[in-house]
């Protein structure tokens, strides 16, 4: 069965979510995170693409983007030289993301604000901090 299309969003703005494989760990320290922080930014001059916010949890990663070329595009500029840098680091091969991303359409003001208290609150929810603002990988103090 053919995956199906992916929703646009008429305002651009996109939840994106990535999962380690098997539900593994992506993070494995801290300068994973850098490096993963250090290719959002060389990607954004790029494809000129905004991050309205971010979360980066052991296994898994949120962000709320707003596109400016095709969100795949920007996701794929992202995660390929993180995963080729990860890979060797680690001494390890193969895929680091389950499938591809997940993505949902971002529609209205209030969704937006919405989604962004929920990234920001994974680690709450998590038990990881008691307050978001005490999570250092997270957008939320930034």
């Amino acid at each position: 069965m053919p995956r199906q299309a992916r929703k646009r969003s008429s305002t651009g703005i996109y939840h994106i979510m990535l999962r380690g494989i098997d539900k593994r760990n992506i993070f494995l320290d801290n300068e994973d995170r850098m490096k993963f922080i250090e290719k959002i930014k060389k990607a954004m001059v790029v494809g000129k693409f905004e991050v309205f916010g971010y979360c980066f949890m052991d296994n898994h990663i949120h962000m709320l983007i707003k596109e400016d070329e095709e969100i795949g595009t920007s996701i794929k500029r992202i995660t390929v030289g993180y995963v080729r840098w990860h890979n060797n680091k680690h001494e390890r091969t193969g895929h680091l993301f389950q499938n591809r991303y997940m993505s949902e359409s971002v529609e209205t003001e209030c969704y937006l604000l919405t989604v962004l208290r929920y990234i920001h609150q994974n680690p709450v929810k998590a038990g990881m901090v008691e307050k978001a603002e005490d999570y250092k990988w997270s957008s939320y103090k930034k």
